[in-house]
């Protein structure tokens, strides 16, 4: 019999399934999307090219690593470099003194300014790591000034060996004869340098980016890798396979925790409130049949019969809707994973793995959730007596059920307490707590939402009956139905609190970044480049020792009176059982001038105390309070590279979200950092001096790719460093709130059409169709007036401590977003209530009051 029932019911009132169908396949598509993006993270890799003839490659490790007991066991927790790690040069010696290899190539990559153009530079021992065709073709190795210019960089610049090109690296600057021509490279222009050369200059000397193990002939990888293994020992990692890849694109381990990331940590939310949404559109859609199940009750069904029917009926719609779902939500991620490779967070050569598991997950879920929901929505029918059935269905219950109240107080309490305590946290502590908070506030508001709407329109219902007929029956209807609305004011409620959290806590850290750069930076002229960056030596005699670099150059321009370079990096640091990472600054030149062209808001020590060895540090105070350190104490870092430093903390300082929450001496991070070219040199006028004329100067200093503008120039990097995080938030907000917006328009007219005798019986009693839709339209504002307000609580509550754990300000709410998404949600109710209401309104009152519910 249920079985029957349930596949009539699917094929007779189809109309009836349509809102949970809606609400399945759209929860499938968000659950696709991230489970298909967290695969990706977990799988991501990308084929060996420049490594492809070497089977066995020796790198650094790309993370810091801490090991730490929890109770009974030992657990590790990893963060990923901000720069590239290195392995010490000597341990190619060792590689190549063992029995299976056959050579041992040093490999290092640095870029290179001026001459032809840019260049990647490398030693000349690395020529042949690509195979055979990479080889020398005219000409000799270079010597001591000399470079090797590949065939095709050095034809379009019409140079040929003999000639001379200057050239500025990281390390240094320098004329070069050219001394031979190597084969074309796949990667591009290259310059290689005689050995002790490249060391020097690629600026990290002593230490390389990988080494490049081949082996004898008949030595298996396996027995090459066991060899290199030992003689490495614990010093370096020994790649193999695919895992050679990511030697070549060090970037991949941050791309997979940012993968891992959206999709676990992201998509676990969105699949939360993914199975809230089916439970609550199922839910409501069940209970609208309550008159059905009732009579079905009178007529001698009994509960478990019932109990069959609403999970036969899930059978044969959820798995439908979900499997629906699983090519827009394909195209979702595809998307989503193409903007993260347009913004360089993923690499291109990465591939979006595509593959059952999501599919799977997502038809199950959506599954499990619609049988769950409906089995609660059917328990009270399914528990009457069937001569109390048809009464009870006709009339909503008057108050929630006491278990349903006491749940959702104590995530109202459980929403308090964890804001309480962000209140108390730092930084990225507090902005963890921000998804823990939302969800409590949400499952508490989806619970209460009947009292919720009670309390709106007993708030709202005065305003709402000096409107008239129309708004008196909204206010009364909304009273006696407060169960009904509640489940449309509950997607809104959640579209405001989700988006208003991700959208303003980003617009909060952007505003108060550019507030501190507009307040802070008090210099005339800004220096940027068009390539890598600034060299630290501007050409001259090749290898010439101390020749002057930009800052050094600019000021001892006339009228300059200070010049100070930012050189871009990052570090690691502990704090508790977690690692985490933060911005950092090398300052080239002298630290004492560093006030004249930035006004950091120094709250403890003196930044000049940062001139007196490379082994200090200044920090934001807020970084400062999360480590628990203050001046004279020493810190706990990881350098770009991994290298560990505990420098001595010298002074502390306000404005670190604008400019960086780590100031190091150039010197300490020199050697630690991708490419040690500063990214952007601050310069101060002296009193009195023109303007025009000092940039007219800087201009002339004649350094390849160089740039100069004013302050603004300084803010658009500051904003160019914040554009993924932005987008990232954006991209959440998008798809959360898109999802919860259709959720709330499908919901809303699910409750309408629900409404058909309602209408009926009001055209019957007097009521002209321009009441009824005035009516409607009343309750579709405080609908939107309620969700929009407890979704702005929400959010205000959860942004508080996070705002000013990250910024110490309070939250910014924009009027050109806040505004938009509010108007966004009252044309959504109005909308999704005034097109079916119209649909009700065409039909006859008659046949309407007949007609099925």
């Amino acid at each position: 019999m249920s079985n029957g029932l349930a596949r009539a019911s699917v094929r007779f009132r189809p109309a009836s399934f349509v809102g949970t169908f809606v609400a399945l396949f759209f929860a499938a598509a968000v659950i696709t999307a991230c489970g298909t993006l967290l695969q990706t993270g977990i799988t991501a890799s990308v084929p060996a090219g420049r490594y492809a003839d070497a089977p066995v490659v020796v790198a650094a490790d790309p993370t810091v690593g801490i090991t730490f007991r929890n109770g009974e066991d030992t657990d590790t927790e990893e963060q990923p470099l901000p720069d590239r790690a290195r392995v010490d040069a000597a341990l190619t010696a060792r590689i190549a003194a063992q029995p299976g290899v056959a050579a041992a190539r040093p490999d290092s990559a640095f870029p290179l300014q001026g001459g032809p153009g840019p260049l990647t530079g490398r030693g000349f021992a690395a020529l042949g790591i690509a195979g055979p065709q990479d080889r020398l073709v005219e000409g000799r190795a270079p010597g001591a000034d000399e470079v090797v210019l590949d065939a095709d960089t050095a034809r379009a610049a019409r140079l040929a060996p003999g000639g001379t090109v200057a050239l500025t690296a990281p390390g240094g600057s320098g004329s070069y004869r050219i001394s031979g021509l190597a084969a074309p490279q796949p990667a591009g222009p290259t310059a290689w340098f005689a050995d002790q050369r490249a060391d020097r200059l690629s600026g990290h000397p002593g230490r390389v980016d990988a080494i490049a193990v081949q082996p004898r002939e008949g030595v298996t990888a396996k027995a090459l890798a066991a060899q290199v293994g030992t003689a490495v020992g614990g010093a370096a990692e020994v790649r193999t396979g695919r895992d050679r890849g990511t030697v070549e694109q060090p970037a991949l381990t941050g791309a997979r925790e940012a993968l891992a990331g959206i999709g676990g940590s992201f998509g676990g939310v969105a699949t939360m409130t993914a199975v809230f949404v089916v439970v609550s559109t199922v839910a409501l859609a069940t209970g609208q049949r309550a008159r059905e199940f009732a009579l079905l009750r009178a007529v001698g069904a009994t509960p478990r019969q019932i109990r069959r029917t609403i999970a036969t009926e899930a059978m044969l719609v959820a798995p439908l809707a979900a499997v629906s779902g699983i090519l827009p939500g394909l195209g979702l991620a595809r998307w989503w994973f193409g903007g993260l490779v347009e913004r360089g967070a993923v690499p291109e050569a990465v591939e979006l793995s595509v593959g059952p598991l999501p599919m799977v997950a997502a038809v199950v879920l959506c599954t499990l959730a619609a049988l769950a929901a409906g089995f609660f929505a059917a328990r009270r029918p399914a528990r009457m007596r069937a001569s109390q059935a048809l009464g009870a269905a006709a009339v909503e219950p008057s108050r929630p059920g006491w278990i349903r109240t006491g749940l959702g107080l104590l995530f109202t309490a459980g929403g308090v307490v964890l804001a309480g305590v962000a209140a108390g946290l730092n930084g990225s502590d507090a902005a963890n707590t921000a998804l823990g908070v939302v969800m409590c506030f949400l499952t508490a508001v989806a619970l209460l939402g009947p009292w919720v709407a009670r309390v709106a329109a007993g708030l709202l219902g005065v305003p709402l009956r000096a409107g008239g007929a129309p708004g008196s029956l909204a206010a009364d209807n909304t009273r006696a139905n407060a169960r009904r609305l509640a489940s449309a004011i509950t997607p809104i409620a959640m579209v405001t609190a989700f988006c208003g959290t991700l959208l303003f806590m980003q617009s909060t850290v952007r505003h108060e970044s550019a507030e501190q750069v507009r307040a802070g930076l008090t210099a005339d002229h800004v220096l940027g480049s068009t390539g890598p960056g600034l060299p630290a030596a501007v050409p001259g005699a090749a290898g010439a020792a101390g020749t002057p670099g930009v800052v050094g150059s600019a000021a001892g321009l006339p009228g300059v009176e200070a010049a100070v370079g930012v050189l871009r990096t990052g570090v690691v640091y502990r704090q508790g059982h977690d690692l985490d990472s933060a911005t950092a600054l090398g300052i080239t030149g002298d630290p004492s001038r560093l006030p004249r062209v930035l006004d950091l808001d120094v709250r403890t020590g003196s930044l000049a105390d940062l001139g007196r060895s490379p082994d200090t540090v200044a920090l934001d105070a807020t970084l400062a309070s999360t480590l628990g350190a203050g001046v004279g104490e020493r810190v706990r870092l990881w350098l770009g590279d991994g290298t560990e430093a505990r420098p001595l903390v010298v002074a502390t300082y306000g404005r670190g979200l604008g400019f960086g929450q780590v100031l190091l001496p150039r010197a300490a991070v020199a050697e630690h950092v991708t490419a040690a070219y500063d990214q952007q040199v601050l310069v101060a006028d002296a009193p009195g001096a023109d303007r025009a004329a000092v940039a007219r100067g800087l201009a002339g200093l004649g350094v390849p790719g160089m740039t100069v503008t004013d302050r603004a120039g300084f803010g658009a990097q500051a904003d160019k460093d914040q554009e993924m995080g932005a987008w990232a938030n954006t991209v959440m907000a998008g798809v959360l709130g898109g999802f919860a917006a259709v959720t709330a328009a499908n919901t809303l007219v699910m409750t309408v059409l629900d409404r058909r005798r309602e209408v009926a019986l009001l055209r019957l009693a007097g009521t002209t169709r321009g009441q009824v839709r005035r009516m409607m339209r009343w309750e579709a504002l405080l609908v939107a007036a309620t969700g929009l307000g407890v979704g702005a609580v929400i959010a205000w509550v959860t942004l508080v401590p996070i705002t000013r754990g990250l910024t110490g300000a309070t939250p910014y709410v924009p009027p050109g977003t806040a505004l938009p998404l509010a108007a966004g949600a009252v044309a959504l109710c109005l909308a999704a209530t005034a097109l079916p209401a119209r649909a009700l309104l065409r039909s006859r009152p008659i046949a309407m009051s007949g007609g099925k519910q």
